[in-house]
């Protein structure tokens, strides 16, 4: 998330001191948040109603003939088992307009920082031809000028590097680490910068870059919620790596090999262009890829110039669709009115939903926020557990066992309206029990909430939830 909560709620690293000097500057800025409020559309299309066609695919060669895609879903079935929920997530998300689905991929689930940030820096290190990167929050820290070192050396070897980084989500990273990185050779395009002197046609304060991505040869790519940032040097599941004194992080990331890093290469090169980025030196971007794996993937990015958010209607379309369970792991919980009635509609349709969400925050406007929503939720038979010891930040979902996505976007109005985020979706029962295993791990951390219990909180902790609530379209 973190977009406008660089300033609402303490960033990444960031002294007391330092904090405080930033209100000046959200004071002044305020009227931007304002000024964008919109509402999230009705959703379209409504895949509910969308006639049965067949599904069409696509692989490292292009479209698929419809006795390819027929041969290769059967082989996505799991054996023995009668059942037609992959058949209709498959069709529901064919029929949304964007991206194409993809077949031919392999697909790694990589769970907290310390695992995410070894499969990238053996990815980087291993690069040949270019490195395009994407990042909502690059900080000068351990962590970060790690990447700097290598990407510096990788440009000095002859890699051309190209780096998005996000105005706001980098406010706090000093300027001469981007220009060490421009001196070698590094192509720095800052998203929408905040200072009005370099700000370029069409600025808006508060749209923002919050995706999360790396590619590496257009052959390797990477998604998901991890910034580059030391907060997330220690593991979640185990506390070999961290310290007392150290807060802990927990988050989600997807490494991806196959044909969808060409969509993924498409997305990247599309902001890049938008933002006006000086001219990408050649290279070869759009290697042939080649079958990598059995996976069906389909890159999803959103953004506000969209007439609606892409992974907004994909993620209500699967829910819309659950027989069985929607399992939601998510860092910043602002549903709006659609969100909270796809998920109440389908407790009574006898689905199990389940949130997982923070029982730590660093942001104490989103977090009682969220929590303003959890009597009516709890009421409505949806079960919320929280999340205990550490601070989530992850954004996954499963469904049905069968439609899983990670990526960038959070279940909030920010996320929706004005970020520009990034998701795989990854349709298959395979990769889908791996996600609902992880979810079931974090459940053996976490506190589930009871209505009787909540019913029983103190009244400083409502007031403090309906203050909050006056703000969740803006959080």
């Amino acid at each position: 998330m973190m977009a406008w909560r660089v300033h609402w709620r303490m960033p990444m690293n960031i002294s007391k001191t330092a904090y405080t000097s930033k209100i000046t500057l959200a004071a002044v800025l305020c009227l931007a948040l304002f000024v964008s409020c919109g509402s999230i559309p009705t959703m379209v299309p409504d895949m509910a109603l969308q006639p049965a066609r067949p599904v069409q695919l696509e692989g490292a060669q292009g479209p698929l003939s419809a006795k390819q895609s027929k041969a290769i879903l059967a082989k996505l079935e799991k054996h023995g088992d009668d059942t037609n929920i992959f058949d209709k997530h498959l069709a529901l998300e064919a029929e949304i307009v964007g991206s194409p689905l993809v077949v031919g991929n392999k697909v790694e689930l990589l769970v907290d920082g310390p695992t995410t940030y070894d499969a990238m820096f053996a990815a980087i290190e291993s690069a040949k031809d270019h490195i395009n990167m994407e990042t909502f929050i690059i900080e000068d820290d351990e962590i970060g000028q790690r990447f700097a070192k290598l990407l510096i050396g990788k440009q000095q070897s002859g890699v051309q590097v190209n780096l998005i980084y996000d105005s706001v989500g980098s406010l706090n990273t000093p300027k001469e680490f981007f220009k060490l990185l421009q001196d070698s050779g590094v192509n720095v395009l800052e998203f929408n910068p905040i200072n009005p002197l370099a700000a370029r046609k069409g600025w808006q304060f508060n749209r923002r870059d919050h995706r999360k991505l790396l590619i590496v040869d257009g052959q390797v790519a990477f998604v998901g919620g991890i910034n580059i940032s030391s907060v997330y040097s220690s593991g979640s599941f185990s506390n070999s790596r961290s310290t007392p004194s150290k807060q802990t992080w927990r988050d989600t990331h997807l490494r991806m090999a196959g044909p969808v890093v060409d969509e993924f290469q498409k997305l990247f090169m599309a902001t890049w262009s938008e933002q006006k980025g000086d001219p990408l030196v050649p290279k070869d971007y759009f290697p042939e890829p080649g079958s990598k794996g059995n996976e069906v993937v389909r890159a999803i990015g959103s953004s506000p110039e969209e007439p609606y958010s892409q992974i907004y209607v994909t993620l209500l379309s699967a829910i819309n669709s659950a027989e069985t369970r929607v399992c939601l792991t998510n860092a910043y919980f602002v549903p709006d009115p659609q969100l909270l009635a796809a998920l109440k509609e389908a407790v009574q349709r006898g689905v199990e939903v389940q949130l997982l969400l923070p029982g730590r925050t660093d942001s104490v406007l989103v977090f009682y926020a969220s929590r303003s929503f959890y009597d009516e939720l709890l009421n409505a038979g949806v079960k919320i557990h929280e999340r205990e010891n550490v601070l989530l930040h992850a954004k996954t979902a499963v469904v049905d066992g069968v439609w899983s996505t990670i990526g960038s976007t959070n279940l909030d109005w920010r996320s929706f309206i004005n970020n520009q985020e990034i998701n795989a979706v990854i349709l298959g029962q395979g990769f889908g029990e791996q996600m609902q295993a992880l979810f079931e791990k974090d459940l053996e951390s976490s506190r589930q909430i009871t209505l009787g219990a909540w019913r029983k909180r103190s009244m400083i902790d409502r007031i403090k939830e309906k203050a909050a609530r006056l703000w969740a379209r803006w959080l």
